[in-house]
């Protein structure tokens, strides 16, 4: 028989709940047990915590929440444990975890991968440019953190040398799961196919819940018993094949819907998914309802790594504030949005007199009225809206004075002000992302046992390969002859969205086979265009997933900046397919009936 491994998903972002890791330490069986921590503005964070205590930049929950209540049972059931906690301090993260194991009186050891954090060579980066943008890069004194995605194998040798905690600063969101596959099954840097299927199921994992019905488009499945929803596991073969379940004793669901959704979920070009260890193809997956909320997962390919890393510098680029409040009655939005320009109106005659430049960029969004839709109208029936608005500049008093003035205003609105939320808000430093690659011969990776350091030589190929992959095309539809029916989209598809950068994803996946031909002839680009019409700045590009009979769309400069650079209410574009999935599209009426 072959030997496989039990890998629990206890994390999806510094936040996520304490209740994920003694749920599955509840008769799951596991060899091992991932945290997922990092994302580029969480990095910003954790460095300026880092800047005012030198003993902090880590996630000081998953210390004293997570392992302090967890660990006799992590220790007990012999489960070991990886995370990216450490943030850009991985080394005091691990320095705390050793108190605690000596508080607690247990025997388990403790590593740390090094060498992700980049801010020592600022110097060098002068002259980079940004890989999407093609900008200079950022002044020194903005810069807060530069990081370079790091890959499993360091984490696979730290394991092998005896570690049963393994803490690291920046790496890609699934080395975690694949740094298990490799230490368990001593997978080689040339086993292609089996380094992208544990890829895959880290990228599987690396959300938590969003793989077991969280976010998911038929949400009404596990509506009842949300507040109980299972974390995900996956069982992973020595041939690079897995199953995906849930946490036993849990509610959640695990179907076709909610591996495919997460699997489509931020990636860009899915021929072309690349990683540090590994650029993986995942167009034809195969994903199979095995029994009941077990799902199978095969038939990802894998190519050769490339030689550099991927690098993310988060700085600060001026200020940002806003607000929201609500307003009732009859023509809600006219008068939130008549509210929302007086606002900017009277900064500007403030500003104008104090020799303040104009902003650069504001912000009006009337939720409730459409406004995140491109092809809907204004509803002027509505009585209950809610107004954002939000403003950016270089100058903190500028900002400072669209504050003061919403509030300022208040007695002069239309009426039906009411709800704003909380206190008068603070202006905020804009953090922004700068992306750029490495040659991976430029960094010094070492691996810190608590008693020693050790030096960590990747095996990085001496020039990268040309991917040279037949890109999958759209199948054949005739339409001639065909009686059609308009459809929402969501009654034939499911759908997940997200966001790189200021960049958008949206993955759209068949509910059938049978509809496959009619999506990819019907959900074209210029269709995506005139749906994000009002956001979309760049281009967009659309791939074919046929495996899994799915579609991914990558929308280009769609985010107003992205993340916290942007002042929309949908920073990350999370709201995206449930905005294309509520478009009529046509659909054979034979297929439907």
């Amino acid at each position: 028989m072959s030997k496989k491994i039990r890998i629990g998903g206890a994390s999806g972002f510094w936040g996520d709940s304490v209740i994920a890791t003694p749920q599955l330490l509840n008769g799951n069986n596991l060899d091992f047990i991932v945290y997922d921590y990092l994302a580029e503005i969480t990095m910003s964070i954790l460095a300026r915590a880092r800047a005012k205590d030198p003993e902090k930049g880590y996630a000081l929950d998953f210390v004293s929440s997570v392992l302090k209540l967890n660990l006799r049972q992590i220790a007990d059931q012999k489960i070991k444990v990886i995370s990216n906690a450490g943030g850009v301090n991985p080394e005091a993260c691990a320095e705390a975890i050793r108190l605690l194991l000596n508080e607690l009186k247990i025997d388990l050891k403790v590593s740390v991968v090094l060498g992700d954090d980049l801010m020592s060579q600022i110097d060098n980066f002068s002259d980079i440019k940004e890989m999407y943008s093609n900008e200079l890069f950022p002044q020194k004194d903005k810069v807060a953190s530069i990081n370079a995605y790091l890959g499993a194998f360091p984490i696979a040798k730290a394991l092998d040398d005896g570690a049963d905690i393994v803490i690291t600063g920046r790496s890609v969101d699934s080395a975690v799961t694949l740094a298990a596959c490799i230490h368990s099954f001593g997978w080689t840097t040339n086993e292609y196919d089996k380094l992208a299927g544990g890829s895959l199921a880290g990228h599987i994992i690396e959300c938590g819940t969003q793989s077991t019905g969280g976010n998911f488009t038929d949400w009404e499945l596990v509506a009842n018993d949300l507040h109980n929803i299972g974390y995900p596991i996956v069982e992973v073969d020595q041939n690079g094949e897995f199953d995906c379940e849930k946490s036993s004793n849990s509610s959640g669901i695990v179907n076709f819907g909610t591996v495919a959704e997460q699997m489509l979920y931020e990636i860009g070009d899915p021929q072309a998914y690349i990683l540090p260890d590994v650029v993986c193809d995942f167009s034809n997956v195969k994903i199979q309802e095995k029994e009941k909320n077990i799902v199978s997962v095969s038939g990802v390919k894998g190519y050769p790594a490339t030689t550099e890393y991927k690098v993310c510098a988060t700085f600060a680029d001026g200020f940002r504030a806003g607000h929201v409040c609500s307003f009732v009655g009859v023509d809600a939005a006219k008068k939130a949005r008549t509210y929302g320009n007086a606002i900017f109106d009277r900064s500007k005659m403030i500003m104008r007199m104090m020799n303040i430049p104009d902003f650069d960029e504001t912000s009006i969004e009337i939720i409730g009225d459409n406004s995140q839709y491109s092809d809907k109208q204004p509803n002027t029936d509505n009585r209950e809206v809610v107004l954002k608005f939000a403003a950016k500049h270089q100058d903190i008093r500028a900002v400072g004075i669209v504050l003061k003035e919403s509030v300022g205003l208040g007695l002069a609105t239309p009426p039906g002000l009411s709800g704003f939320v909380g206190g008068r808000p603070k202006p905020s430093p804009i953090i922004r992302l700068f992306s750029f690659l490495i040659d991976k011969n430029k960094l010094s990776i070492c691996i810190d046992n608590g008693e020693e350091k050790k030096d960590f030589k990747d095996d990085i190929p001496e020039k990268s390969e040309t991917l040279t992959t037949i890109k999958t095309v759209a199948p054949e539809f005739d339409s001639k002859e065909t009686v059609f029916v308009d459809l929402p989209l969501i009654k034939i598809a499911y759908g997940r969205s997200g966001d790189k950068g200021n960049k958008a994803n949206i993955g759209i996946i068949a509910r059938d086979p049978k509809f496959y031909p009619a999506l990819c002839n019907f959900l074209t680009e210029d269709l995506i265009k005139k749906c994000f019409a009002h956001f979309l700045e760049g281009n967009v590009e659309r791939f074919f997933l046929p495996g899994s009979n799915s579609l991914n769309f990558i929308l280009h400069d769609v985010l107003g900046g992205g993340g916290p650079a942007s002042l929309r209410n949908d920073p990350q574009g999370k709201a995206y397919a449930q905005i294309l999935l509520d478009q009529l599209i046509p659909v054979p009426k034979n297929l439907v009936e």
